[in-house]
């Protein structure tokens, strides 16, 4: 009993130490983050780090690149995008299934993409334990887009990319949201690109960051000498 008391109080304190200080206020994303165990969706080994403001490896032994966004940083995500419960929602990256899960919970679908086939099959065996069951799981490289179930209500790419591909814009439809981190370590920015339709798009800076860049993302222009 005693050790439930503190896993709350551990999720208590994350959502009012890290996250409502990072500018996340909406009660809806608040809400979630009590009703989805984030717990779950970390490997046993790193069960306590659960609620710590940090990156968590996915597994033993993970590249560097392979980590669980921080707390913080993933409600403020679900913040910006405002997902409705009729989106039907892509993610790019499933890693853990813990970004899937929030998303499950306030859209309508959400197709997510992993490009490793062993972090897809323990992030299916997660959700079904959470008897989530609007998602599909798909492997596959999505750093240039996925445009196989588009058009899209909601993109969001949960690593970083020093180019964003123009596919994801346009698998948009008119009203969507594409929520990417972008640019190269130390200096990248959260973007929130809406369409409004017609082959228009706007762009907001929504803050800086830095995160691991997705595998295979798309790399600017260098100019040789």
């Amino acid at each position: 009993m005693n050790a439930q008391i503190d896993i709350e109080r551990a999720r208590f304190n994350m959502v009012e130490q890290q996250i409502r200080t990072w500018e996340v206020l909406d009660q809806q994303v608040l809400d979630l983050l009590f009703a989805v165990r984030r717990e779950d969706f970390v490997a046993p080994q790193y069960r306590s780090l659960a609620f710590v403001d940090m990156e968590i490896p996915l597994a033993d032994n993970a590249p560097a690149g392979e980590r669980m966004l921080a707390p913080k940083l993933e409600a403020r995500m679900l913040q910006e995008l405002a997902v409705k419960p009729t989106d039907r929602i892509l993610e790019v990256g499933t890693g853990s299934g813990y970004m899937t899960a929030l998303l499950a919970k306030r859209g309508a679908h959400v197709t997510s993409v992993e490009i490793n086939p062993a972090y897809s099959a323990v992030a299916a065996t997660r959700l079904s334990a959470h008897g989530i069951a609007n998602v599909t799981l798909e492997v596959g490289d999505a750093a240039r887009g996925w445009s196989k179930h588009a058009p899209y209500d909601v993109i969001v790419l949960t690593g970083s990319v020093p180019v964003l591909a123009d596919d994801f814009q346009r698998s948009l439809k008119p009203g969507g949201r594409l929520l990417a981190i972008v640019g190269e370590a130390p200096a990248m920015q959260a973007r929130l690109t809406t369409c409004a339709g017609g082959g228009a798009y706007d762009t907001v800076s929504l803050f800086e960051t830095c995160i691991a860049a997705l595998r295979n993302a798309p790399q600017p222009e260098r100019f040789v000498f």
